[in-house]
């Protein structure tokens, strides 16, 4: 027979300024952005195994109930990382346009 449910906690921690899931590296974003990508929670699972699934299941819930905060919370990290970015590249000039050229010799390869 079922008791009064209590309260469960969400399988969410900061850990160094990151909200990440279950004990794992895996990072809230990570499960946000594979969910609003269409990924079912079984996806999600399988595409990062470290994930048990009755907590990615949670965190949608959780998602769910608290988009705009989560969604907040998002932006303010894509915001920090893009200023990262630029730091970098500012302080790296031969680095600014890396990705594009590698991808263009990962496009020719397979190409040949």
């Amino acid at each position: 027979m079922f008791s009064t449910p209590q309260t469960e906690i969400v399988p969410i921690e900061m850990r160094d300024g990151v909200i990440r899931v279950g004990g794992t590296r895996v990072t809230l974003d990570t499960v946000v952005n594979a969910f609003n990508r269409s990924m079912s929670a079984e996806e999600i699972v399988i595409a990062y195994p470290a994930l048990g699934l009755a907590d990615t299941y949670d965190v949608i819930a959780f998602y769910l109930r608290h988009q705009e905060e989560v969604d907040h919370y998002i932006h303010q990290r894509e915001e920090r990382a893009e200023k990262v970015r630029h730091e970098v590249e500012a302080r790296h000039p031969e680095m600014v346009g890396i990705r594009a050229r590698l991808q263009a010799r990962l496009d020719k390869q397979k190409r040949e």
